[in-house]
């Protein structure tokens, strides 16, 4: 079987399996020393505006979830520590690392992904901007980025090129865009 065939969970237990001692030993709890015991839970969320009810591994990451279960591919997996904010979605409107909270613990959240900012055919003002202000090279950070600038429309932020760009902080781009995102955010937050 081929890594690049695996999700990453399935990598987990089979690199776990590996690992485990030649002997079977169990622990009190029936589960092979070096093997975690997975633990599904039912989850309920909406998700781009459609309820959605799947179960989930409990250490699964909300990125995961979305990207593994869901089909939901805008969001990307780039650091996975929440550094570079490759995976912002907003929850309940607010903008989230996705890579750092478990899908679970969002049980009956709202979840608003790169693939449902637009409504009905019509583009969100953060991602006009982008297209006009060709605020993307690579497009690897652009979901977060993007993100990230609709959840500044509706959080306090000062006037100035400065204060966007320290709002934007925590979103990284490896080609340095910058300044052209930074113009898109402007610019979207003159049509807001």
């Amino acid at each position: 079987m081929s890594i690049a065939l695996l999700d990453r969970l399935e990598f987990i237990r089979i690199t776990a399996a590996a690992s485990a001692p030649a002997q079977e030993a169990t622990a009190t709890s029936g589960v092979p020393v070096g093997q975690a015991a997975i633990v599904t839970r039912g989850v309920s969320l909406r998700v781009n505006g459609e309820a959605v009810r799947f179960d989930v591994d409990t250490r699964a990451t909300l990125l995961d979830a979305l990207r593994e279960q869901l089909q939901l591919f805008g969001t990307k997996k780039g650091c996975d520590h929440g550094q570079c904010g490759a995976c912002t979605v907003h929850v309940n409107g607010r903008r989230v690392l996705s890579c750092l909270t478990f899908a679970v613990m969002h049980e009956s959240d709202d979840i608003v992904t790169i693939e449902g900012l637009e409504r009905d055919g019509v583009l969100h003002p953060v991602q006009e901007a982008f297209i006009e202000h060709d605020a993307f090279q690579c497009g690897y950070c652009t979901a977060g980025q993007i993100m990230s600038g609709a959840a500044l429309l509706n959080e306090p932020c000062g006037p100035s090129d400065d204060d966007v760009r320290e709002q934007m902080s925590g979103n990284l781009c490896r080609c340095g865009a910058y300044p052209n995102i930074v113009a898109a955010v402007q610019s979207a937050r003159g049509r807001a």
